[in-house]
């Protein structure tokens, strides 16, 4: 299977201005390990098998445990996450199927927020659902292939710190 489109085949612009996007993220204050279970959890709601692949293999690289992410369908009712942790994967949810999800259900899930995170913090991290929600529409539209991904074992480790 070939990819319809390959990155380097694409502008280059797209790719600075979305790794642009990830640095600024990385740089945000937000916790790495956050940010690997919101691109793990949005890319299993829009269903991107390059994306899964790629972040299951960084997310463990980056030393997130394996329980945490086969669980992370069950979410709701897994007792290995946070309040705080939930508060972020209901957003994520929330707002990676928009579509479907009427204003009072993005008011409550952003009232959900508040108690553990600060306005810029919810900004940041609804900015990470966003990017995940855009790469994953990137790889499928450019078919990706699943399980070509090779992480990067320097940049997964510099991604934790």
């Amino acid at each position: 299977m070939e990819p319809r489109i390959n990155f380097q085949d694409a502008p280059k612009g797209l790719y600075e201005l979305m790794q642009n996007i990830e640095t600024y993220l990385k740089k945000s204050g937000l916790g790495h390990s956050l940010i690997h279970l919101i691109k793990v959890r949005a890319s299993q709601i829009n269903r991107c098998g390059y994306c899964l692949d790629m972040h299951h293999k960084d997310t463990l690289e980056a030393g997130e445990t394996f329980q945490r992410l086969y669980l992370l369908p069950a979410w709701k009712e897994s007792p290995v996450y946070s309040d705080a942790e939930k508060a972020v994967l209901n957003l994520t949810d929330v707002l990676t199927r928009i579509s479907e999800s009427e204003p009072e259900v993005i008011a409550e899930a952003y009232e959900r927020m508040t108690p553990h995170y600060a306005k810029g913090d919810i900004a940041n991290i609804v900015l990470a659902i966003c990017q995940i929600n855009s790469w994953n529409r990137i790889a499928i539209t450019f078919g990706s292939v699943p399980g070509t991904y090779k992480p990067n074992k320097v940049k997964a480790a510099e991604n934790m710190n």
